[in-house]
């Protein structure tokens, strides 16, 4: 899936009065792994640490275990680590985006002709 299916196709993944996942979340925890630091990656993305560590905070409240641990700086400093349960969720939200992207895609196509506009494929 292109990065311009990313922006059309925006899954949610509610959990009561949050979102457990969305393309931020899935992003920012990609980014996370990239990096190794919550901070890094926010500012990779434009964000503050704040927000990131808010979007962080409230995917590890989602679930059942956390997606990332932080580690307090120190001698080594601090950083951040996806655990396996946030490189599964990570990749099944992926998955679903794929899916979702197949299922629009020559629909899409076709409504955007209406518009005059051509899809990407």
């Amino acid at each position: 899936m292109n990065d311009h299916a990313k922006k059309i196709i925006r899954i949610a993944i509610p959990m009561g009065e949050h979102y457990a996942m969305g393309p931020g979340k899935a992003d920012l925890l990609e980014a996370i792994g990239e990096t190794g630091s919550i901070s890094a990656a926010g500012r990779k993305m434009g964000m503050s640490y704040r927000r990131a560590w808010l979007l962080v905070d409230e995917m590890n409240k989602c679930f059942r275990e956390p997606l990332v641990i932080a580690r307090m700086g120190g001698l080594k400093g601090g950083g951040a680590e996806v655990t396996d349960l946030g490189r599964e969720a990570l990749k099944r939200y992926r998955a679903l985006q794929a899916l979702a992207w197949e299922a629009v895609r020559h629909p899409l196509r076709e409504y955007q002709r209406l518009l005059g506009l051509t899809a990407p494929d």
